[in-house]
């Protein structure tokens, strides 16, 4: 598969070719799990344009880099859908989805896909003072955390960023001992206590699945 050239993410893929007639815009914090399901489950059909994982520290900006993919995809492909929770947009992404009659995968962070929905509000509800760490954070750790918050230039901002977290939870996919020690090695740099959840694709899967099977029509303007 060609490469997305609009995305920083590893592993994140993007197709013209006529046969893929279903869009995936996507999350580029997911981008290693939906290519994985991708080829699991042979959907020809779709094609996935991933944005940069970094919008995560800067919520504020998703709404109009998932509208700039959408405009694009017009008259290319005879479906879109959008693979991000609400993620800090305070509804903006949303209403960019009304507008363009596009729907998403429900939630209101990607990480809870995951563990699901209802059981990520409990594991929030249960420690409202939790760093949450997927695989793919975990193996980036450094670049978006570490690096792209600020604190290998500025270690002296970690408790003022951090001081209000109590534990870190790693939500694995598909675990290995790297990525546990990397995890755990994570922890230890912030000064919180360490915890293991394996979630594997969660509702990530079957959201991606029942779209596969019977993919929604956006609305044409």
């Amino acid at each position: 598969m060609q490469a997305d050239s609009s995305s920083s993410t590893p592993g994140c893929s993007a197709t013209e070719q006529p046969e893929k007639t279903t869009l995936i815009i996507a999350c580029g914090a997911l981008a290693h799990e939906i290519t994985a399901l991708q080829r699991q489950g042979s959907w020809h059909h779709i094609a996935v344009q991933c944005l940069p994982a970094e919008l995560h520290n800067r919520p504020d900006k998703i709404p109009s880099a998932v509208h700039e993919k959408i405009c694009a995809a017009r008259g290319r492909f005879e479906h879109v859908f959008v693979a991000y929770a609400d993620c800090g947009t305070g509804g903006q992404l949303d209403a960019v989805l009304r507008a363009e009659g596009v729907e998403r995968l429900p939630g209101d962070h990607c990480y809870g896909f995951f563990a699901g929905n209802a059981e990520f509000a409990r594991i929030s509800e249960d420690e409202l003072g939790t760093f949450y760490l997927t695989d793919f954070l975990a193996r980036h750790f450094d670049r978006l955390i570490w690096q792209g918050m600020g604190l290998q230039k500025n270690p002296e901002l970690l408790p003022m960023m951090f001081g209000n977290y109590t534990r870190l939870l790693y939500m694995a996919q598909k675990p290995n001992d790297d990525l546990k020690q990397r995890a755990m090695d994570a922890a230890a740099r912030l000064g919180l206590r360490y915890e293991f959840l394996d979630t594997g694709y969660g509702e990530l899967e079957t959201g991606l699945h029942t779209l596969a099977q019977r993919p929604i029509t956006w609305r044409s303007k």
